[in-house]
């Protein structure tokens, strides 16, 4: 399954477009559509830059990179790109040791797993998960782009 265009444009909605290096709320380094890290892997430092095209590219080497972990799941259109949404912004290590995977696996219609999306609204501060009003409207569209019919 790839990304449709909904799930591209939903992550772009989200993310917003930076030709120039900045530290994101979490405070990491960050360019283009929220890449942390280059297609070589080596991780975004500020002060770079880069130009639309490398940005629309660098966007779906991630995509295609992070939807890997999606590929074995038994998932609708609206599934995969809900999901991949949510893995392109916490990362594919955060999103195989959650409870929303679990249940996934176990029964991707489960309804309990509209609970799951809302638990990664955070960022850490000093330790301490602090929730964060984009990544709450964030995860309140993924959530219901995962349930659409």
């Amino acid at each position: 399954m790839i990304p449709s265009k909904r799930c591209i444009d939903l992550i772009k909605k989200f993310e917003g477009l930076f030709l120039h290096s900045y530290l994101c709320p979490a405070s990491i380094a960050t360019i283009g559509y929220g890449s942390t890290q280059w297609t070589d892997g080596r991780k975004v430092e500020l002060g770079e830059t880069i130009s639309m095209e490398g940005a629309e590219k660098l966007l779906m080497f991630e995509l295609n990179n992070k939807s890997k972990i999606l590929q074995n799941l038994n998932l609708n259109q609206h599934q995969f790109d809900s999901c991949l949404s949510l893995v392109y912004n916490i990362g594919v290590g955060n999103f195989n040791k959650s409870t929303l995977l679990k249940k996934i696996k176990l029964n991707p219609t489960d309804k309990t797993i509209s609970e799951e999306f809302l638990k990664w609204n955070k960022i850490r501060v000093k330790g301490e998960g602090v929730p964060l009003n984009g990544l709450t409207i964030r995860r309140k569209a993924e959530r219901d782009l995962y349930f659409e019919v």
